[in-house]
């Protein structure tokens, strides 16, 4: 195991399957010669040459769509796009045709792409540059998405990616480059479609993923601490496929659930995964399962207000006690943001 940042686990999952498999090539705007907005990249130009790591137009529709065409020849096309935001420019290459070949041509051709976007709030970079937009790709039929919150995650996730013969968007999270933790020392792929229960327990079940499944993390350990909660942590990784039957077996072992995300909460993930409780775990519930979302608002750029949207570790702690209450626990002690 190696301690390293997000960033670097990146790094070195794109660099370990480039050197693995000479199929594989990089295409995004500023990834060669400035070496990626966020420095995912750096080095892997120098090493691997113009041919394997272009530089694009500033185009998302064009150079998306080229990797398309890129990948149904044969290659595994791995696109930088450099925010989530930016996507939306290439939506219509990547629903109506990335997400579609393989079944509309009876899989005679496949789309073996990753496209690899950031996103989320916290950076002042105002409403159009700070969204949570994934529920546009996750609704798809034909898309694999998958959201990554820790290092050892992000390799794992992306060489899993990477190596699949669908299309994969592979969300990371703006908040998250810096953070640290170990890294296997191998390059074993993660299972797509597997969430991770990343602290057990028998209190009530918290979900969440990218950003907000460490924030649940946290909130978990704090809870335990100072009020001797046991509360189960799942961390979905996956989105689609969303891995309903570790979510559902979780629920009916707690009867409780609280969830988290940093998009909005009207039609978001959490939507989804609460309709799945429901079909799945509804007679094991003792209360209803809540959400915990950011404000239903265009992200505002003043610092103040910015962080006024998004959900905070208050928002989640509230929301499990209202939902411990509604069931009869009682604090032992003041909550720790009260």
């Amino acid at each position: 195991m190696t301690l390293m940042s997000y960033r670097q686990a990146l790094h070195d999952a794109l660099r370990s399957e480039m050197l693995r498999d000479e199929n594989v090539l990089l295409m995004g705007e500023e990834i060669g010669v400035f070496e990626g907005s966020y420095k995912i990249t750096a080095g892997l130009l120098a090493e691997f040459g113009e041919k394997r790591v272009r530089d694009t137009p500033i185009a998302e529709e064009g150079f998306t769509g080229a990797a398309i065409g890129a990948a149904m020849l044969g290659l595994r096309p791995v696109v930088e796009i450099m925010t989530i935001n930016f996507s939306l420019l290439a939506l219509d290459q990547i629903v109506n045709h990335a997400a579609k070949i393989y079944g509309m041509f009876g899989g005679q051709a496949k789309v073996p792409l990753v496209i690899r976007t950031p996103g989320g709030g916290g950076q002042q970079l105002g409403a159009t540059h700070s969204q949570n937009i994934e529920v546009y790709y996750a609704f798809v039929p034909g898309l694999k998405v998958v959201a990554p919150s820790t290092p050892a995650d992000a390799k794992a996730l992306l060489i899993a990616a990477i190596r699949d013969d669908d299309p994969v968007l592979f969300l990371e999270n703006l908040a998250l480059y810096n953070t640290k933790g170990e890294v296997p020392n191998h390059d074993t792929p993660a299972v797509i479609g597997k969430a991770a229960v990343t602290r057990e327990g028998h209190h009530l079940t918290l979900i969440g993923y990218s950003r907000m499944a460490h924030v649940a993390k946290k909130v978990a350990d704090q809870l335990a601490d100072h009020d001797g909660l046991d509360i189960e942590v799942i961390d979905l990784r996956s989105l689609r496929p969303l891995d309903r039957d570790t979510i559902i077996e979780s629920v009916k072992k707690t009867h409780a659930a609280v969830i988290v995300e940093d998009d909005w909460l009207t039609y978001g993930i959490g939507a989804e995964v609460a309709a799945s409780i429901s079909d799945g775990a509804f007679d094991y519930l003792d209360a209803p399962v809540r959400r915990v979302a950011m404000a239903e608002v265009p992200m505002p750029y003043s610092k103040s207000l910015e962080s006024a949207a998004l959900p905070s570790e208050n928002d989640v702690i509230q929301a499990i006690y209202q939902t411990l209450e509604a069931i009869g626990h009682r604090r032992t002690k003041t909550g720790p943001h009260d």
